[in-house]
């Protein structure tokens, strides 16, 4: 429960026969401020009985205050028959942090006050739907309390909020800060400056403004949040207080998904309490779309359009450089105000622009090369990747709160993204295995070849003399996903008196399918004839570390010579991910009037049924290595011509030296020659059964919650503490390998009976008892000092949790992976928070100084051994038909619970000012954040080694954002920077020397906007500014691994508002 202030107890005040003394300012109708009364002559019968809730901008409290040289206090009046005032002054601006902390935040409810002629009606339907911003219950504000003993926390409060009105993002920063200070657990907030949604382009874009939050860029895009050092899989999401399904086919949400124009509030909980729902160790990220009750307005409606354009769109394959956003929102009160109805539409259409060097992997043993070990990397990429990206959100909510007893909302949430790319490039491949000689190595200090020329080894082609073929591929990697959120509920809230009844029933789904293609199209000799090979070939490169390395091959002009080029291999990978979720949750909340320690007491229950499945498929078509005479049947190179083949060269400055290459249309080319593909679970490729499957998880949770409100040595001491119970039950039916015959006879998707195999259904149930404790003390009227005390946990990904084992032969040796274990326990932690905080009492503003630290008892950890000893742990190897003998030991991949352990601590540090300069310069703010982050868990290097100090994967352990921004009227500018250091890829964690490292990044946006008028503004942004490469490195940043550009994209666009 967020701790805001609370009228005294007594006689409801009966609004009908009543009338509030109104007072204002003649000549700014913006600054009204509200008294009520009790009437001493009214009852509940003469009419409707409420809470009357009121607000003030806190103009008039300023005045009052700069005359008196006081804080903002008013004496108790009497009105002229005879009844006694409620609220004093300082309660009437108490109210408005009441207002600040709701779900919606909707922008004019803090620009400006009621309009002239508002009835106390008015003021209490739209005040009284303020929500409680800390507990996910979906609750008002609580039911009045014992005002007298919160007389001190209401002064300071009253300062904080006598402000100047403010505007734009100034606002949007002043009502998070707002929120923090009288929230009852550790969290930021990112808030909507304005109905049409969040101060930056995308959800994930505003929450890197947050201490200790840091983004990892996809396509360019901010899309998955790193929270505390941990990725999202450790993070729980809600929207509207409901678990969010995934369409990343794990537990992270892909923040693409939700569009930041429907989307009022993002909070941050860093610390936990027994009444949010579990599962996250990194913290909590809860998003809240808008209560249209709290608009000030009776009707609103905002339309945004934007046009864009990305720099290097134009010299990319398949990419458009223009591009648009367009959103609509409509926020209406019916029925005196009983009534409210919200909806919302965004569309997004952008192109999918990168240009990309990849350093491909290195061996895991060391080549002799010059008498000298050394490991030699598989090969090197050049590529454009070009596309398209479009997603359509609908918003819709109804809220209908006929009296202050009762509220009923209904709310739904649909997203559909579909994201088109196309890959186009070259690469050189198989440096390694015997397949290419290599020429004028460089080799780095630590053994690394990072330069040179491979070329082919005459006549060196596998199937004819046993040698494995070098080659310079044409690659065109195509993929298109298809994914879809949709999340919506209902929620009843009842009070009565000292109680309040809460009960809320929801459905959500994610569905995502992705249809990947691997295509290579290769230099033929003889092409037409019975028998054409490939050509022999030779590939120059040189590594520049984090920079765009060389690359430039033999005989350019073979490699867009339609007569000489040939599709030799076309690989389809269909994906489907479901995610389906329905639950209900409960509580019952009885609020204390006269205990000197506890203000309330919460209970409740959570149910929640998830199903998630996995569907693979697979069509194969030729040889990635022109060995097609193998393929069975007979799968030759198919010849290509100007319809499906376009010749591609590079415009950029850092690409511009590369070889031109053909742009293939691979569905084109199998078209003209009469294929068609066909993708299916195979047994041949068995991995397509086993990885398939479904997790069932059933969560059954109980919480018991006090809210601490007392006093200690004369400071207000707030907060809660609880318990909540949880138990899990988790289980995946799926297929598991057992050989010889031995299975249960299953048809694949072509018909083909396999008796290998039999069904299973793992899994286990565990009960879970995590205790929080959050307490608030205050100093004074500025300083605040939190502790925070949880056990927390985070259930394994769910992808993770799937049945099945495959095999797979792989150059004469026999390897077993899954990554995955239904028997896997969640990560546990404790974790422990001190902060304090400093409010700036003559301004908006505030520093606050965090120290975290979690210990974490256990974690997933997937680890892969590069030569297991299969027939050694009671694993049948397969006879190898060439040699008569069983297949040489290749490697085991599987996921376990690491119970060494470790930890993760740090400090965040938060400064905020807005409003702190004279004259023309009042609109001036900024705010800087900074986090320091560190780990040190044991991390298994593979089965049988030593375990290694390492940092978790997605850890940076330096994170700071900072923003200069200036709100002056009708013109408005930001200039927004993010930095994150060096961190471990979440994606790619192998061997020592094989770890993928991302290196530091510092993305820098711009934007500015004019008022023209009431109803009209214009628009102008330019994110990545400095067009900001992603880079990463295998260990030593001398070994490139992914060099990518994805430009800097300008928008320019106008807001309508009526």
């Amino acid at each position: 429960m967020t701790r805001l202030p609370r009228l005294a107890p007594g006689r409801l005040i009966n609004s009908a026969p009543c009338h509030p003394n109104v007072s204002a300012n003649g000549e700014n109708p913006q600054t009204y401020s509200y008294v009520t009364y009790v009437c001493g002559r009214c009852s509940p019968s003469e009419g409707r009985s409420s809470i009357e809730f009121t607000r003030s901008l806190g103009a008039r409290a300023s005045s009052e205050a700069s005359d008196t040289g006081r804080s903002p206090t008013r004496e108790v009046r009497h009105d002229e028959t005879g009844g006694r005032a409620v609220m004093s002054f300082k309660r009437r601006i108490l109210v408005l942090a009441m207002a600040s902390a709701g779900i919606g935040m909707a922008g004019d409810v803090l620009a400006t006050d009621a309009p002239m002629g508002a009835t106390p009606q008015d003021n209490t339907k739209a005040n009284t739907q303020a929500k409680d911003t800390s507990s996910q219950t979906g609750s008002t504000a609580a039911d009045n309390k014992d005002g007298e003993k919160k007389q001190t926390k209401e002064e300071k409060l009253a300062q904080t909020l006598s402000a100047v009105t403010v505007t734009g993002y100034s606002r949007s920063a002043a009502t998070s800060a707002d929120i923090q200070r009288y929230s009852d657990k550790i969290e930021n907030v990112v808030t909507a400056a304005d109905i049409g949604g969040l101060p930056d382009q995308s959800i994930a874009d505003a929450l890197t403004q947050l201490p200790g939050v840091a983004a990892q860029r996809i396509g360019g895009q901010a899309s998955q949040i790193n929270l505390r050092g941990l990725p999202g899989n450790f993070i729980q999401t809600t929207l509207n207080g409901r678990e969010q399904p995934s369409t990343s086919g794990s537990n992270y949400i892909q923040f693409d998904d939700y569009p930041s124009e429907l989307i009022h509030q993002v909070s941050v909980y860093k610390s936990s309490q027994a009444n949010v729902i579990e599962g996250g160790v990194g913290g909590t990220i809860a998003m809240e779309t808008a209560n249209p009750l709290d608009n000030k307005k009776d009707q609103t409606f905002n339309l945004d359009t934007r046009g864009s354009y990305n720099s290097r769109a134009n010299g990319v394959y398949g990419a458009n450089p223009r591009a648009f956003r367009i959103s609509a929102a409509y926020q209406g009160k019916f029925l005196d105000n009983t009534l409210g109805v919200g909806l919302g539409y965004a569309q997004m259409y952008q192109p999918h622009v990168a240009e990309q060097y990849i350093n491909e992997s290195y061996s895991t043993s060391p080549t002799m090369l010059n008498g000298k070990p050394t490991y030699i990397n598989t090969g090197v990429q050049i590529s454009q990747n070009g596309g398209t990206e479009r997603r359509h959100g609908y918003m819709g909510t109804v809220v209908w709160q006929p009296n202050d007893a009762f509220k009923l909302t209904g709310n739904g949430f649909y997203s559909k993204y579909d994201n088109t790319s196309f890959q186009r490039g070259m690469r050189a491949q198989l440096f390694t295995n015997g397949g290419a000689v290599i020429t004028d190595p460089v080799v780095s200090s630590n053994g690394a070849l990072i330069g040179g020329t491979a070329s082919s080894i005459p006549g060196g082609f596998w199937g004819i003399n046993g040698l494995q073929a070098f080659s310079v591929a044409t690659t065109a990697n195509d993929q298109s996903n298809n994914a879809n959120v949709f999340s919506g509920g209902l929620n009843a809230v009842w009070k009565n008196g000292p109680w309040k009844v809460m009960a809320d029933v929801s459905a959500s789904r994610a569905n995502s399918h992705t249809v990947g293609s691997d295509v290579t199209a290769d230099v033929y000799n003889g092409l037409g004839s019975g028998l054409p090979l490939i050509a022999d070939q030779s590939v120059s490169f040189l590594l520049h570390g984090l920079n765009v390395g060389d690359f430039s091959v033999a005989n350019p002009g073979s490699y867009t010579d339609l007569s000489k080029m040939a599709l030799s291999s076309y690989g389809m990978y269909p994906t489907t991910y479901r995610d389906d979720r329905k639950a209900f949750r409960s509580s019952v909340r009885y609020e204390f009037t006269d205990n000197p320690v506890f203000a309330g007491l919460e209970g409740g229950v959570y149910l929640s049924n998830q199903k998630y499945s996995a569907d693979r498929a697979v069509w194969l078509y030729g040889s990635a290595w022109g060995q097609y005479w193998l393929s069975t049947p007979n799968q030759p190179p198919l010849t290509l011509d100007s319809s499906n083949a376009v010749k591609t060269c590079w415009k950029s400055s850092q690409f511009k030296n590369f070889p031109c290459f053909l742009g293939l249309n691979a569905n084109a080319i199998l078209a003209a020659h009469g294929v068609t593909p066909n993708p299916q679970k195979d047994w041949s490729q068995n991995w397509t059964e086993t990885q398939s499957g479904d997790v069932n998880v059933k969560i059954r949770d109980a919480f018991v919650q006090a809210d601490i409100e007392t006093t200690v040595f004369d400071r207000a001491l707030s907060g809660n503490v609880g318990l909540r119970v949880v138990h899990t039950s988790q289980f995946s039916p799926g297929l598991q390998q057992v050989g010889n015959g031995a299975g249960e006879p299953i048809a694949d998707g072509h018909g083909v009976i396999s008796k290998d195999y039999v069904h299973v259904n793992p899994g286990q149930s565990y009960t879970d008892y995590l205790p929080s404790l959050n307490l608030n003390l205050e100093l004074d009227d500025e300083n605040q000092l939190r502790f925070a005390a949880a056990k927390v946990m985070a259930r394994p990904p769910i992808d993770m949790l799937k049945s099945g084992v495959a095999s797979y032969i792989f150059n004469g040796t026999y390897n077993l992976t899954s990554g995955t274990n239904p028997m896997l326990d969640p990560m546990y932690a404790k974790q422990y928070d001190l902060v304090f905080a400093h409010y700036f009492p003559d301004s908006t503003g505030v520093f606050a100084a965090d120290v975290f630290y979690k210990h974490i008892d256990s974690f997933v950890q997937t680890v892969t051994d590069p030569n297991y000893d299969f027939a050694a742990h009671g694993y049948i190897v397969p006879i190898n038909p060439q040699t008569g003998q069983p297949y040489l030991n290749g490697t085991f991949q599987t996921a376990y619970n690491n119970t060494k352990g470790g930890y993760v601590r740090g400090v965040e540090l938060q400064f905020m000012r807005t409003h702190f300069l004279p004259g023309p310069w009042s609109g001036l703010g900024f705010s800087v954040n900074y986090a320091y982050t560190e780990s040190g868990t044991k991390v298994e290097s593979n089965l049988g080694g030593f375990p290694q100090e390492q940092g978790l994967p997605g850890l940076s352990k330096n994170v700071a954002s900072a923003a200069l921004f200036y709100d002056g009227g009708r013109f408005s500018t930001r200039l927004a920077a993010n930095y994150r250091s060096p961190f471990v890829s979440a994606a790619q964690v192998s061997f020592t020397f094989q770890t993928v490292y991302f290196a530091s990044e510092k993305v820098l946006d711009y934007q500015a906007s004019y008022k023209f008028n009431d109803y009209v503004s214009g628009l102008f942004q330019v994110l990545n500014l400095t067009d900001q490469p992603t880079r990463t490195y295998f260990g030593n940043s001398t070994q490139t691994s992914t060099i990518q550009y994805f430009g800097r994209t300008i928008y320019a666009g106008v807001s309508l508002k009526f």
